[in-house]
């Protein structure tokens, strides 16, 4: 299963991500139709990007009474079948990650549908923070990357870029 992986000590907080999502999604500039979201804390110098994870075992899919959402079975991501949602909440509530929100202006609910497989939002990330691809193999990216930090590299030694970058 594909998804949307952020490397979070690549981000810059430009938001381009959300800028991107939000025009994709609602053809407009607001953070509140992007599905991707980028929290600066300035007191304590961080910066954490979050979307959805398209849990395999989604209880946002399991809650929902209308089978407003669904599984796309080209990009098996969850999404939200607008003409089914009733705009109870109940996918909000269940998602143990915060990633659902509720559109109000349409009065549904709102989510990373991964750009049917083609996300704008990794397209336009200027530092490359974000990656799209199987979450087996960004998790072994991410294991090799930690073992970098972990073990000390001999001196004058070289560290390739990650993904290709």
């Amino acid at each position: 299963m594909k998804i949307i992986f952020v490397e979070l000590d690549r981000c810059l907080a430009c938001r381009n991500c959300e800028r991107v999502c939000s025009f994709q999604e609602a053809g407009g500039f607001k953070r509140e139709d992007s599905n991707i979201w980028v929290q600066i804390d300035l007191e304590k110098r961080s910066i954490f990007t979050m979307t959805c994870l398209q849990c395999e075992t989604a209880l946002c899919l399991e809650v929902c009474p209308t089978k407003g959402l669904m599984r796309d079975p080209k990009t098996h991501a969850v999404v939200v079948d607008e003409a089914a949602c009733v705009g109870c909440k109940m996918c909000v509530a269940a998602c143990p990650f915060g990633n659902i929100h509720f559109e109000s202006k349409r009065q549904v609910a709102a989510k990373c549908n991964l750009c049917n497989g083609d996300p704008r939002c990794v397209q336009n990330c200027m530092s490359g923070a974000l990656h799209y691809g199987d979450i087996n193999d960004l998790a072994a990216i991410k294991r090799k990357q930690m073992d970098k930090k972990l073990i000390p590299h001999p001196a004058g030694a070289q560290e390739k870029a990650p993904y290709g970058s």
